[in-house]
């Protein structure tokens, strides 16, 4: 073995100790600043205990840092993980289990797993003696909910020259969609029989539940009864309460940049109430939910279905509803192809919302990325990708929104979930492939190693 392949199997049994207890930490961004900057605490403390150097940066971000060289590199990763629905796990979400030769928890995936990883990784090339360039190892609280985070890091930090962050898929991922997430919002409460409608937790994941509060007859509801059998065991619970008749639809949940490989469980629920109670009683909001968007991941009655040959398909996911008597909102995620403008998407949505008395407020978007595959950092990952596994790395695009897209060019996504190995990101038992996870931790030291010497 190499010099670097003994540093990292010494390491492997505290590697696990230390993520078992990172995953333990509550990071859900989507709660709140204070677990997620708790992480971060954490694992700032854990590259002191190596000795590496060290900054916080507004208990947003921070880095370890090692090397003394004229070029800065990057490694970003994020310590804050979507939320659970622990009923849906078949194993402790916030803890690592290692069964069948796979390691479960949230986040470890996406993405505590590859940051803990990278830290190792810096404290290698630190104990290996290595030199040349400097390599920092970032961390952000707050990628799942807008990457405010890096802003903020980056308002007072230099740029890298060379970065990756390993969010995503292997092989390199050189484009990724432009995103918006966009609230589309009724200013008047004009559902008669909903009397509530709730779905959804983050922007940026296909609901897998939702449910309705309904003031119906015994008519509708038995109508509603025989769409709900008709849907197939599961798809629909229905029982009384004391509001009225409450309706659950359950689906299955799914990253945003990959809708098609969820259901929309409030995508369900609206197109099943609809049926049976019609547009007037439902309200506005909910009749452009079930026309306009629909079971559609492809934004096709909306009038903006896209594609280009770099990036693909745009994609739509109607991830958030909220509507009671008094107030009727959802939120939707959008990602389109890199050729594409995102004032010409937003003028389009806004155009049909408009026209059923409806109005869309953008929340927030990131910008597309695309890069050449001659590009400096393409030419470094390639490089190690091929040194470790002996293969030429596929470059790809995705709708994933990554830390890349904020690096000014000079950046992409590279790893640490190997192609084929379903690692069910934001969705219940989030798993990675433990010897593919190892192997992915060899990559990622090779790459930062090639960045110290570029």
């Amino acid at each position: 073995m190499s010099n670097f392949d003994e540093l990292l199997e010494s390491y492997k049994e505290e590697f696990l100790r230390d993520l078992d207890e990172l995953l333990k930490i509550r990071s859900v961004s989507a709660d709140g600043e204070e677990i997620p900057q708790q992480a971060l605490r954490w694992m700032l403390d854990k590259a002191e205990s190596f000795g590496l150097k060290t900054k916080n940066v507004d208990n947003i971000a921070g880095h370890a840092e090692y090397g003394d060289g004229e070029k800065l590199c990057g490694v970003l990763t994020h310590l804050d993980v979507v939320p659970v629905n622990a009923a849906e796990w078949s194993c402790e979400p916030f803890a690592l289990t290692r069964k069948n030769g796979r390691m479960y928890g949230r986040g470890v995936a996406d993405d505590k797993g590859a940051a803990l990883a990278a830290l190792y990784c810096l404290r290698a090339l630190k104990e290996s003696g290595a030199s040349g360039n400097r390599v920092r190892v970032i961390f952000g609280t707050s990628e799942e909910i807008g990457m405010q985070d890096m802003q903020t890091y980056f308002e007072s930090e230099p740029l890298p020259d060379l970065s990756f962050t390993p969010d995503s898929e292997y092989g390199i991922c050189r484009a990724e969609k432009g995103i918006m997430h966009l609230e589309i919002i009724s200013e008047k409460a004009n559902n008669t029989a909903l009397m509530q409608f709730e779905a959804g937790s983050a922007n940026n994941v296909v609901p897998d539940t939702a449910f309705a509060i309904l003031d119906c007859s015994d008519y509708e509801e038995h109508n509603l009864q025989r769409l709900a059998d008709a849907a197939g065991p599961g798809a629909f619970d229905l029982r009384f309460t004391i509001d009225g008749l409450k309706v659950t639809s359950h689906g299955k949940a799914a990253h945003a940049c990959e809708p098609e490989k969820g259901v929309n469980a409030a995508a369900a629920l609206a197109e099943i109430i609809c049926a049976v109670l019609g547009t007037e009683a439902v309200g506005d909001l909910c009749t452009f939910i079930n026309y306009c968007i629909g079971k559609e991941t492809n934004g096709r009655s909306m009038g903006i279905k896209m594609r280009d040959a770099v990036s693909g398909e745009l994609t739509l996911t109607l991830s958030r509803v909220h509507i009671t008597e008094r107030e009727a909102r959802a939120v939707v995620d959008v990602r389109y192809p890199v050729s594409f403008l995102e004032e010409v998407v937003l003028y389009q949505i806004k155009k049909v919302a408009a026209r059923e008395g409806l109005t869309v407020r953008l929340i927030d978007g990131e910008k597309p990325l695309s890069l050449d595959e001659s590009a400096p950092i393409v030419t470094a990952l390639t490089t190690a990708y091929k040194n470790v596994t002996g293969e030429e790395p596929e470059l790809y695009t995705t709708g994933g929104g990554t830390y890349a897209r904020m690096l000014g060019g000079k950046g992409v996504a590279f790893g640490p979930v190997f192609p084929g190995d379903d690692s069910r990101i934001h969705n219940s038992d989030e798993s990675i492939d433990e010897e593919n996870f190892f192997k992915h931790f060899r990559i990622c030291l090779e790459a930062m190693n090639e960045m110290m010497k570029a």
